[in-house]
């Protein structure tokens, strides 16, 4: 079981670090937010940014790439759960379309309330947050009764490369790039990826989770008539 330990821990890791940047938003939200009558629309931007990151980086999660494939083929004793989890998504998948939808509206209208646009920003951080911890308590302690060894073999092995993958795309990007010639050899950036739910058979290409940070203090220009 040692195989399976390892790959559980650094599962593990993976949460936290996920569970951290989400904490860290909805500092932000409530610190922030909570405490305007108006917010800026640089502010609504950087929302909308966020959500999409988080968004994103919990869809390329490890545990969704090669932890529940895993399970879903060893057993059918988490679907139940598996259902939970996909509720959970889909509630902080829709929160972050309808704040999208209502950016673009408040920059047509010029109008809007803020505690709607920091309800929809609660919700997706607490349907993040509850998958978290229902995949900690619950999820693992199913897979690691239910997945055999040599599958756990395979997930290890899986992360391994995954890690190694992410430290060469990290390498690559933090070289400098020389121009050697007219026709300069440039190496492609990391693509954005769509607000869908990803395929499984995405499994090969990685997209890294940025560390979410609030935009810098802008002046006092608050949309002429500012977003109530």
């Amino acid at each position: 079981m040692l195989t399976a330990t390892y790959a559980l821990v650094a599962l593990s890791v993976e949460q936290a670090s996920m569970r951290l940047n989400l904490l860290a938003f909805q500092q932000y939200v409530r610190a922030t937010l909570m405490q305007q009558n108006s917010i800026t629309l640089s502010q609504l931007e950087y929302a909308c940014n966020s959500l999409d990151t988080l968004y994103q980086a919990c869809q390329w999660r490890k545990m969704d790439m090669y932890l529940i494939p895993a399970l879903r083929d060893a057993t059918g004793r988490a679907d139940q759960l598996l259902d939970e989890l996909a509720q959970l998504n889909q509630s902080a998948l829709t929160a972050v379309r309808a704040l999208q939808e209502q950016a673009e509206t408040l920059a047509e209208t010029r109008e809007g309330r803020v505690d709607g646009i920091c309800e929809k920003l609660e919700t997706f951080c607490s349907a993040m947050l509850k998958r978290l911890e229902i995949e900690e308590l619950e999820l693992f302690a199913i897979a690691r009764n239910s997945i055999a060894g040599d599958a756990w073999f395979s997930i290890a092995n899986q992360l391994m490369l995954h890690d190694k993958r992410v430290e060469e795309l990290r390498r690559t990007a933090a070289a400098p790039q020389r121009d050697l010639s007219a026709a300069a050899i440039s190496v492609p950036g990391l693509q954005v990826l769509p607000l869908i739910e990803l395929p499984r058979a995405a499994q090969n290409s990685l997209a890294p989770a940025l560390p979410v940070r609030p935009p810098a203090p802008e002046p006092a220009s608050v949309l002429s008539s500012g977003l109530k």
